[in-house]
């Protein structure tokens, strides 16, 4: 597996604490796959925009339907993020 250096929550200033802020989940963090970003605010933003508008955008299927498909996915490329 690739490491990729990642700018914690803590250690964020200017943008990208700004970015944190408005992405952080209920349980008080920010998920690990949008922290992989930290060193490049706009390809966070890119990011996010791409999974929201795949996730929650316009389109046939209802939001679990389209979990089901990402978590299939995941499983056969054997990911365990």
């Amino acid at each position: 597996m690739a490491w990729i250096r990642m700018i914690s929550e803590d250690e964020a200033d200017g943008e990208l604490r700004s970015l944190y802020d408005k992405l952080r989940e209920p349980k008080g963090g920010v998920d690990n796959i949008l922290k992989i970003h930290s060193l490049n605010p706009r390809s966070l933003t890119g990011h996010f925009e791409l999974y929201r508008s795949l996730m929650r955008g316009p389109g046939g299927l209802s939001l679990a339907q389209r979990e089901m498909i990402a978590v299939t996915v995941s499983a056969l490329n054997h990911c365990v993020y």
